[in-house]
């Protein structure tokens, strides 16, 4: 599978505190961004922190990459979208930030979740529940 499924998308201005002494966005905050961008996918899915996602299963980041190809300074507009890539095994979020201010794609990037069952056990496969939240119901 690599549709963008329920692509999603934020908007944000670069704050003050997140720039270096030349106004240029240090590396790590650009992890942030694409927290907050997944933050709204899961829960536009009902998969965030909730009846599901908590008490019965939560999800686990264990890979994360981000590539820049443009900085972003302070005070710039900034897109983050984010979509899934996959989802059968294990969550497959992928991103793009585009520099809005300067027209410019910033970075590209994803995070991979595994699924922890209540006890902390990861699952080899994602739970029919959340396979039918997202609408990709198998079989």
């Amino acid at each position: 599978m690599s549709e963008r499924l329920h692509e999603t998308e934020i908007e944000l201005e670069i704050p003050f505190h997140d720039v270096d002494a030349l106004g240029v966005v240090w590396h790590g905050h650009y992890y942030k961004y694409l927290e907050l961008a997944r933050t709204k996918l899961l829960r536009s899915l009902g998969l965030d922190a909730g009846d599901l996602v908590g008490p019965r299963y939560r999800f686990l980041v264990i890979e994360s990459r981000c590539r820049y190809a443009f900085p972003l300074f302070y005070g710039d507009r900034v897109r983050v979208g984010a979509w899934l890539r996959d989802f059968r095994n294990r969550i497959f979020i992928a991103y793009e930030v585009t520099n809005l201010s300067r027209k410019r794609r910033a970075a590209r990037g994803h995070t991979v979740l595994a699924t922890l069952d209540s006890e902390g056990r990861m699952l080899l496969e994602t739970p029919q529940e959340i396979v039918k939240r997202i609408g990709g119901g198998k079989g």
